[in-house]
């Protein structure tokens, strides 16, 4: 029997929802202000998975055309109903959206099912009747509220509401932050799963009732217990084609984000129970180890390393900010040119960038080397390798009037909870003669990350010390690749990086 090790991906995959057709399991997950937004992962074993498109390419409102880090895309559900894949977003800011394709590989469209301020985490549901509802839950930042649930008709198509919300959950006591709630109906009852308590300390939580509008019973049926699994937090039932049940949830690890897990999930005395008991309070715990769902299929993997030779721009990356065509050019030259652009509204800090191009770190330790030419054209154009979070660093190849230079800048971010304020310097610094250069950046297990640079991708000279891993806002730490115009002069410079390459580096004694 083969087995399986959680998390099943060490990636900041948040608020995972999952769904079957056929043989073949779809996720998707929230990306915040990153862009494009809300990854869609297939998979044939629940295990390994690979990136195969985005929901949403944009968001239609001009804030997104700069990074609103905390805003955006939310936990979305995904369902598949009548040859068309369904796909819930939440903007906390702006209302409840929905994308729709009939072709999960193709393009998807994006229409407002209800402008509101502080709804997320909806799921839709269609009954037995053929009436529609959407269930969804409430973001404290935006409304005051984090403990309820709401119930509400919508139309079929998903176009509009039918009806006045409805609470059907107040958490106040039992499950306070209450939220991700999604909606099945199974053996003549509707159930609710969503987690409570917390995201770092909270528990995953079941509602259960023969209506739909309730009255609904509680109860606990998952919890960190005597493991090192805390949370565990909100996620997705899906079914296999043998009738096993799984449940596929998120870990909190702070610095690199949310990881996913998958529980092996049954019923018992009409209840869902999820993982195994390990401890004798009849709650279960989240597993190290299970047999694989299935045996013999693809085992894919989600893309890192890039040498950029595609007519489009890997699906492992994302902006922080809607992507704009100036951005970036893939044709008539090695690799990709990140044009060495101003900051249109601001100072020109990594934390304000727009077209920062970044990448979710899919490991605990690794090693990232990019080789990149610096066409400068105005003092202050830079090509550069980074870590963004609410502490950030960076190394980058800058035109200075003297001649070129490399130059590690460090960043902090205040006010995090919301779009955050940056300040940022130049740490250290020193001449180069020539306009390419190799970077590396290692991330290590004892959550820091340290620079180095090579004038031919053999003898590297380290620069800088230790930087400490730090979060983003609602995200882990993203990998970048930029370049800008620090002086926020108009330029038409730009760094060409060739390739990166990234290599797993979490089995290595120095990644301790």
């Amino acid at each position: 029997m083969t087995m399986y090790q959680n998390p099943i991906l060490y990636a900041d995959y948040s608020d995972p929802d999952v769904i079957r057709v056929g043989d073949d399991y779809y996720m998707v997950s929230s990306s915040f202000a990153y862009l494009p937004g809300i990854p869609l992962l297939h998979s044939r074993d629940l295990v390994h998975w690979e990136i195969i498109n985005h929901c949403v390419p944009s968001l239609p409102f001009e804030k997104y055309n700069n990074p609103s880090h905390g805003s955006g895309t939310w936990a979305p559900a995904i369902r598949y109903r009548n040859g068309m894949f369904y796909v819930f977003v939440p903007l906390a800011d702006e209302g409840i959206f929905v994308a729709r394709s009939a072709d999960p590989y193709g393009e998807f469209t994006l229409n407002c099912l209800h402008e509101a301020k502080g709804w997320i985490d909806p799921c839709p549901f269609w009954d037995d009747d053929g009436k529609a509802y959407m269930v969804f839950a409430y973001a404290r930042s935006r409304s005051g509220i984090k403990h309820r649930l709401d119930l509400v008709e919508i139309d079929p198509d998903c176009r509009k509401l039918v009806g006045e919300p409805v609470t059907i959950f107040d958490g106040e006591q039992l499950g306070p932050t209450t939220e991700g709630p999604k909606l099945y109906k199974h053996q003549g009852f509707y159930y609710i799963l969503m987690p409570s308590g917390g995201v770092y300390p909270g528990w995953q939580s079941a509602l259960r009732s023969e209506s739909v509008t309730g009255p609904y019973e509680y109860k606990i049926i998952m919890h960190q217990g005597n493991t090192d699994i805390n949370g565990p937090h909100q996620g997705g039932w899906v079914t296999g084609p043998d009738g096993r049940h799984w449940f596929i949830h998120f870990q909190d690890v702070i610095e690199l984000g949310r990881i996913v897990h998958l529980q092996p999930m049954c019923f018992h005395a009409g209840w869902p129970f999820i993982g195994s008991e390990q401890n004798g309070d009849g709650i279960g715990e989240p597993v190290k180890e299970w047999s694989l769902p299935v045996e013999g299929q693809p085992q894919y993997r989600i893309a890192q390393s890039d040498d950029f030779s595609g007519s489009s721009l890997g699906l492992q990356w994302q902006w922080q900010a809607n992507p704009r065509a100036s951005f970036f050019s893939l044709s008539g030259h090695p690799g990709i040119r990140l044009f060495c652009l101003a900051n249109p509204v601001r100072e020109n800090l990594l934390w304000y960038a727009p077209n920062a191009m970044t990448q979710i770190p899919q490991h605990q330790a690794l090693s990232a080397v990019t080789k990149v030419r610096l066409q400068g054209d105005k003092a202050g154009d830079m090509a550069a390798i980074g870590m963004i979070g609410h502490f950030y660093a960076y190394l980058g190849l800058v035109k200075a009037e003297a001649g070129n230079e490399l130059v590690l800048f460090s960043g902090t971010v205040t006010e995090k909870e919301f779009e955050g304020e940056a300040e940022e310097q130049p740490f250290a610094s020193v001449p180069y003669d020539g306009d390419t250069v190799y970077f590396r950046l290692e991330l290590f297990k004892n959550k820091t990350y340290r620079f180095a640079w090579s004038p031919d991708g053999i003898r590297y000279t380290s620069i800088g010390g230790a930087n400490p891993l730090a979060r983003a806002t609602w995200t882990g730490a993203k990998l970048c690749l930029w370049s800008a115009n620090k002086r926020n002069f108009i330029s038409e410079g730009y760094g060409e990086y060739e390739f990166i390459h990234i290599e797993d580096r979490s089995g290595c004694e120095e990644g301790l």
